[in-house]
C-alpha cells in the first residue's frame, strides 16, 4: 500500500467526470488499497479516486462511520437513491480543500449501491455523517466539490479564502460550479 499525495483544488482532475469501473482486477485492488491507506493517514472520513489523480468511479470510506454496520470501506460504481425529503446541514470540510469548514446541505438518509473491489453488489443504508460522507464522495466521482453546494457570496468569500491559504498553489485557478444536485 502506499500513501498518495492528495490533489488540492485547482487541480483540473477534481472537474473531471471519473469514468465506471469495468475491471475488478489487481490494479483496482491496488487503487482501494492505495486510497485506504492515504484516508487513514490524512485521518478523514472519505476519499475519491480523483482525489489522488485517479479517474475512476471508486471511493473509501472510515469503516468506523457511526451507522456503517458493515464496516464498508469503499465502494465501486456507485449510485445513490434517497428514500426521503428529509434533509442535514452541518459542517463539512474535504481533504482536497484543507482547512476549509462550511455549514453544507445534504439529504439526511441514503441508500447506497454499487460494488466491492472483487466485484460483489453491495448496498449501504446510512444516515447523518455516513450519508453525508457518501454524498460527498459520490460528488467527487462527478466532478462536484462541497465548495459548488455553496450561496454566491459563500462562494465568493471561499474562493478570497483559498486565495490566502499557505498551500495554494496561484498557478491553479479555482473553478467553483453550481451543483447539478
Amino acid at each position: 500500500m502506499t500513501v498518495v499525495s492528495i490533489r488540492k483544488v485547482g487541480d483540473p482532475v477534481l472537474r473531471q467526470i471519473a469514468a465506471p469501473v469495468t475491471d475488478f482486477d489487481a490494479e483496482l485492488d491496488q487503487l482501494v488499497k492505495d486510497l485506504t491507506e492515504t484516508l487513514v493517514q490524512s485521518r478523514g472520513a472519505g476519499l475519491a479516486a480523483p482525489q489522488i489523480g485517479v479517474g475512476l468511479r471508486v471511493f473509501a470510506i472510515n469503516p468506523d462511520l457511526p451507522g456503517n454496520d458493515l464496516k464498508l470501506d469503499h465502494l465501486v460504481n456507485p449510485v445513490l437513491e434517497f428514500p426521503d425529503e428529509a434533509e442535514q446541514s452541518g459542517p463539512e470540510g474535504c481533504l482536497s480543500i484543507p482547512g476549509i469548514y462550511l455549514d453544507t446541505k445534504r439529504r439526511m438518509n441514503v441508500l447506497a449501491k454499487g460494488y466491492t473491489k472483487k466485484g460483489d453488489p453491495v448496498q449501504v443504508v446510512g444516515d447523518g455523517i455516513l450519508a453525508r460522507c457518501m454524498q460527498h464522495e459520490t460528488d467527487h466521482l462527478d466532478g462536484v466539490l462541497f465548495i459548488d453546494r455553496q450561496d454566491a457570496e459563500g462562494r465568493q468569500r471561499l474562493l478570497d479564502t483559498l486565495r490566502e491559504a499557505s498551500w495554494f498553489d496561484d498557478q491553479l485557478t479555482p473553478e467553483v460550479r453550481v451543483s447539478p444536485h
